[in-house]
């Protein structure tokens, strides 16, 4: 469960909890909850990787792994890990999930600018919301599939 602090109730509730692992003697977890994103700017990504998809003709998923991850933003989601049983060192992908808000807006600033320069697909600001809502109406209306 998810305590928030700066309520009384919730302190109280995690007091409780937590005089509950004391006493039963059990061990637990106890780790600081962050909230990576702003849901407007998960909102933003998802519709301009839909407009892309669309544009591009791929599905919105091929779009955010291939392109938006892979080609344009390496840097930000490849890690490595070494497989145990081989050795082999293998490339590993992190979810945009584990992004903050920092590192999402300049993966979406480097994809906007990918997409305008390479593909010549323009891609809305966040700020441009008549553009962003006339792109939410398109691809609900025509291609549900790239959302």
């Amino acid at each position: 469960m998810i305590y928030d602090p700066t309520l009384e109730f919730y302190r109280e509730k995690a007091k409780v909890r937590l005089k509950y692992f004391f006493d039963k003697g059990l061990k637990f977890e106890l780790k600081e909850k962050r909230f990576n994103r702003t849901l407007k700017q998960n909102k933003y990504l998802h519709l301009i990787l839909g407009w892309f998809a669309w544009e591009y003709g791929e599905t919105m998923e091929y779009i955010k792994q291939e392109v938006f991850k892979k080609v344009v933003n390496a840097e930000i989601f490849k890690s490595e890990y070494v497989n145990k049983k081989t050795g082999e060192i293998r490339d590993s992908w992190r979810s945009t999930a584990e992004l903050d808000s920092k590192e999402m807006t300049i993966a979406i600033d480097r994809f906007r600018d990918y997409a305008s320069k390479e593909a010549g697909i323009y891609l809305p600001q966040p700020d441009d919301l008549i553009h962003l809502n006339e792109i939410e109406i398109e691809l609900n209306n025509h291609a549900k599939n790239y959302i």
